[in-house]
């Protein structure tokens, strides 16, 4: 997705997309104004190229500086988001219809900026944002076991493990479905518990700079058996579907989104020692290499475990947890794809009823 141009410096795939992603960089501009118009107290996002040193905290203006520095991320998020949606409506929707749907997009774009200037402000976390325990899976139903699998952007992914779900597994209710995206196997959560997208106002919270990168969690039965190993059997050969051969080994669909965020990662309970490692060898039946991965547990020491070709890291979902990523990513157009509305819009819709996809404590910004 084109989030990564952002940090690196990379252009995405924007330009094969020209003219509507001019028109959706005007919307994401009028985003970040409405957002701006939305906290009337709030200063205005300066763009001088040199900003004087900040007041210390305590000192005289220093809580006006910090709000600024709010406003100004998430007008800068929000301008960002309208270009990842360029990339999902763009192939399919005329510039008519993405103008159609900027009265809502600004009104939800104020509401969202000013809930997450209010919650960074306070400090103020949500219940569920953290960890892999197996209510983040069954909502108001059964514990599952967890597990989760990561192989480049996960909007896509996703979708592909929902249908899996839905198609393979008999799981047909909102209620029944696990597969849902976040971050894994890195260096455990930011001020507050959060772990959040790289949009998020506080840099120590990005899920990056932990050293995770994004995956899908899934649940399996819990009980050891037969069910348990056919649904994990069902999601492993899904996964390496998901890749393409080439004459030099196996490649992720989307090789432009690089770096440890985007690395080939699978955790399982044990990781490979775990008794359904088996399974994983033998749906890897490209053969890949499957390596042993501890995560990147401490991103100031350097990245451990990088983006790897041709390469898996199997790591212990126990000890590398699962944290769910914002509402806005789940479900999400695919890149570059523009899924149907029944799953983009209506089972979002019923799903997030279920209890599953609750706010995080991360910044939230209006998505198709």
């Amino acid at each position: 997705m084109l989030k990564s141009s952002q940090r690196s410096g990379r252009s995405g795939v924007a330009t094969s997309v020209k003219d509507p992603c001019t028109l959706t960089r005007q919307l994401g501009r009028s985003h970040a104004a409405s957002s701006v118009r939305a906290g009337a107290a709030a200063p205005a996002a300066r763009a001088e190229p040199q900003r004087p040193a900040r007041p210390p905290a305590g000192a005289p203006g220093a809580a006006a500086d910090r709000q600024g520095q709010l406003w100004e991320r998430a007008a800068a998020g929000l301008a960002a988001a309208a270009m990842s949606v360029c990339l999902t409506l763009a192939p399919a929707a005329p510039p008519a219809a993405l103008a159609a749907e900027a009265p809502a997009m600004r009104t939800e774009a104020a509401t969202a900026a000013a809930a997450t200037a209010t919650a960074a402000g306070e400090g103020a976390t949500a219940a569920g944002s953290s960890g892999s325990g197996s209510s983040l899976l069954a909502g108001k139903g059964a514990k599952l076991q967890p597990v989760y699998f990561g192989n480049g952007c996960f909007w896509g992914r996703q979708k592909d493990f929902v249908e899996v779900e839905r198609q393979q597994l008999g799981r047909t209710s909102p209620e029944q479905l696990t597969a849902v995206v976040g971050y894994a196997a890195g260096g455990g959560e930011g001020p507050g518990g959060r772990v959040c997208y790289v949009y998020d106002v506080d840099a120590r919270a990005h899920y990056d700079s932990l050293g995770h990168a994004e995956v899908t969690q899934l649940g399996l039965t819990p009980a050891p058996g037969p069910q348990q190993e056919a649904e994990l059997r069902a999601f492993a050969k899904t996964y390496f579907a998901q890749f393409k051969k080439t004459p030099f080994g196996m490649l992720r669909s989307d090789p432009q989104d690089r770096g440890a965020a985007y690395r080939n990662v699978i955790g399982l309970p044990g990781g490979i020692r775990s008794p359904l490692f088996h399974i994983i060898e033998e749906e890897n039946v490209n053969g890949m290499a499957l390596r042993e991965g501890r995560g990147n547990t401490d991103p100031a020491a350097g990245v451990a475990e990088d983006d790897v070709f041709n390469g898996v890291w199997v790591v212990d979902s126990e000890a590398l947890p699962f944290y769910r990523a914002e509402r806005y990513h789940q479900f999400h157009n695919g890149l570059g794809k523009k899924f149907p509305e029944e799953y983009t819009r209506e089972l979002r819709s019923q799903v997030a009823a279920a209890g599953k996809i609750d706010p995080t404590g991360c910044l939230e910004l209006p998505m198709f």
